[in-house]
C-alpha cells in the first residue's frame, strides 16, 4: 500500500503563481495538488509551502571544520553540525563547497578536502544527514597546487558543480588593490613590506597558472557532466571566456556590465543572499538588489548564513521597486539553481516531483521555518 500524506489550508507557491488549497504526498513525491481545502489532513492554517531550497554555494561547513586558526573538528560532527543548521533554515539539496588549492599561508593540506568528501559520504551512508549533499568543488586556479588537489575528486559521483576562482589582487573581486590591502592586512597581521610581497606572489602566480588550471579543469567537467561556474567575472571579456568554457553559473559578478553580460548569454547569475539581506556585498562590489531591479539575477546563494538563503527571497518579493513576486523570488532559491545543477526532479511544486518541501510562516520581517520535508519525510 501506497503512504500517503495530505497537507491542507496551504498557501502553495508554485513557480508561475500561489494556490490556496491542498497538496498530496505519494511515496515520496508530490502527488497532486489542487484548488480548496479537505477533511481528514494536516491543516497548515494558511501558511505558505514552499519547494525545499536548493543551495549551490555555501563556505559553511568550512567554519565547523575549522571554528579558529589551527584547529580542526571531528569531520563528522562538523558535517552533522552544518547539516542541521542547513535544514533548519529550509534548504533539503545542499552543495557543499570543498576549497582546493593553496599556497603556503592559506586552505588546507592536499587530501584534507577529500578526507572532508569521505566523510560527507559516510554520514549519508549512515543515515546522519537530513539534508541531500553534493559536492561544490571550490577551484582556486592561481594556486600551484590545485591540480593536485583536484586529481583526488575526478571520479567522484558527488561532484555535481565546479567553480573557477582567482582571488589574486588587482583583478575580479578586487580589482581596487586599496579594497584588497583593507580586507587583507588586517586579516593576515601584515606589514607594509610583507603586504607588497604578498600581493606580488599571489600576482605572479596568478598569471603562471591560471590560465592553464581554468581550461584543464572546464575540460574535465565538461566531458564528465559537472556543471562549471565562474566566479567574480568583472568584465565582458571575462564573461566570453566563461561561455568558451562552458560555464552555466555566473558566481558573484561584480560589475553590471558582466551581470548583464552573463545574463543575455544564458548563465545564471548568482548572488549572495547575504549580500539581499544586508543591503550590500562585504567586499563592496555591486548590490543583489540592483541587478534583481535590473532583472539579471537569477539565484540566490546563502554563501557563509544559512538562513539567509530563505530570508533574502521575501525581502526581495517586500521591494516594490524590484518589482518581484514571491513565486519569481522563490524560483530564485528552487527551481532556477536546481536547473543550472542538472537536477530535474526538484526545485518546484509540481506533479512527480520530489517531496521536498518548506511549510513557511510570512511575517512583517523574518519568516519562520514550521516544517521541513524531504522525500516526503519531515526532517525539520
Amino acid at each position: 500500500m501506497s503512504a500517503e500524506t495530505v497537507f491542507t489550508n496551504a498557501r502553495i507557491v508554485t513557480e508561475d503563481r500561489i494556490v490556496d488549497g491542498t497538496l498530496v504526498i505519494r511515496d515520496g513525491k508530490i502527488a497532486e495538488i489542487s484548488e480548496g481545502n479537505v477533511a481528514e489532513a494536516e491543516d497548515f492554517g494558511g501558511d505558505l509551502l514552499i519547494p525545499g531550497l536548493v543551495e549551490l554555494h555555501t563556505d559553511h561547513l568550512e567554519g565547523h571544520y575549522a571554528p579558529r586558526p589551527g584547529v580542526r573538528w571531528n569531520k563528522i560532527a562538523a558535517i552533522q553540525a552544518h547539516d542541521a543548521q542547513v535544514a533548519a533554515s529550509g534548504i533539503t539539496t545542499v552543495f557543499d563547497c570543498l576549497r582546493l588549492g593553496s599556497d603556503d599561508t592559506d586552505g588546507f593540506e592536499a587530501g584534507e578536502m577529500r578526507a572532508m568528501a569521505d566523510a560527507i559520504i559516510q554520514a549519508e551512508r549512515e543515515d546522519r544527514l537530513k539534508a541531500q549533499h553534493f559536492l561544490h568543488l571550490r577551484c582556486e586556479v592561481s594556486a600551484a597546487n590545485v591540480m593536485e588537489h583536484f586529481a583526488a575528486f575526478e571520479d567522484e559521483p558527488h561532484v555535481r558543480l565546479a567553480s573557477m576562482m582567482d582571488h589574486a589582487p588587482g583583478q575580479r573581486q578586487f580589482a581596487d588593490l586599496q579594497q584588497y590591502r583593507r580586507y587583507y592586512k588586517p586579516k593576515r597581521g601584515l606589514d607594509d613590506d610583507a603586504f607588497e610581497r604578498f600581493v606580488a606572489r599571489r600576482q605572479a602566480a596568478s598569471e603562471a597558472y591560471a590560465d592553464k588550471h581554468r581550461r584543464m579543469i572546464a575540460d574535465h567537467c565538461s566531458k564528465n557532466g559537472i556543471s562549471i561556474a565562474s566566479h567574480d567575472d568583472a568584465t565582458t571579456a571575462h564573461v566570453d571566456e566563461a561561455i568558451a568554457l562552458g560555464v552555466r553559473i555566473a558566481e558573484f559578478p561584480t560589475s553590471f556590465d558582466a551581470a548583464r553580460a552573463s545574463h543575455a548569454a544564458g548563465l545564471s547569475v548568482l548572488m549572495g543572499a547575504p549580500n539581499v539581506v544586508r543591503g550590500k556585498s562585504h567586499s563592496g562590489n555591486i548590490a543583489a538588489r540592483d541587478l534583481a531591479a535590473a532583472g539579471v539575477l537569477d539565484v540566490l546563494s546563502s554563501d557563509y548564513v544559512p538562513f539567509s538563503l530563505l530570508h533574502a527571497p521575501f525581502i526581495l518579493a517586500g521591494d516594490e521597486e524590484a518589482g518581484i513576486s514571491l513565486p519569481q523570488a522563490i524560483a530564485m532559491v528552487t527551481a532556477t539553481p536546481a536547473r543550472a545543477a542538472g537536477l530535474a526532479d526538484r526545485g518546484r511544486i509540481a506533479e512527480g516531483l520530489r517531496a521536498d518541501l518548506v511549510r513557511v510562516k510570512r511575517t512583517e520581517d523574518v519568516p519562520v521555518v514550521r516544517a521541513v520535508f524531504s522525500l516526503g519525510k519531515r526532517v525539520a
